[in-house]
């Protein structure tokens, strides 16, 4: 079993700077405290197959984890797989950007976490704290993106 949650949110900047901004995974800890390390670990500019390794802590529990891009269309959409497997494991993730008049991008992110193992027992918690989260996590993507 898994589940998903999801924020849009509206981020006063061009949607090509957005789209650069959360196309470079590095970002990822500027609006993610739980990403203490992240590193892309594959040559050249995101894009499909691109892989980046991060380090993690959750509920004071470190991970280590890493995410390979999946879907790249510039300025639309970008979408990741979690290659590792961890207790509870990001299975799918993405971000939707459309442009908005005025110079806005609307940003939808989600997440489709899965337990494994052990973590089948942790998924509900964990989703339950990601959907409560969720809004929250979309206002720091926001607010990152627009002091970038």
């Amino acid at each position: 079993m898994s589940g998903e949650f999801e924020a849009t949110v509206e981020i006063d900047r061009p949607i090509e700077e957005v789209f650069a901004f959360l196309a470079d995974g590095r970002n990822d800890p500027k609006f993610s405290p739980r990403v203490q390390e992240i590193e892309k670990t594959t040559d050249g500019p995101t894009s499909v197959g691109t892989v980046y390794r991060s380090t993690v802590k959750d509920a004071g529990m470190k991970s280590h984890r890493e995410f390979k891009i999946t879907a790249f269309d510039p300025t639309s959409r970008i979408r990741w797989a979690e290659v590792t497997k961890n207790l509870v494991t990001g299975v799918e993730g993405g971000y939707d950007f459309v442009a908005l008049p005025g110079g806005k991008t609307q940003l939808r992110v989600f997440n489709v976490l899965e337990g494994h193992g052990v973590g089948k027992l942790l998924e509900h918690f964990a989703l339950g704290a990601a959907r409560k989260d969720a809004d929250a996590f979309g206002q720091r993507i926001k607010h990152a993106v627009e002091a970038s």
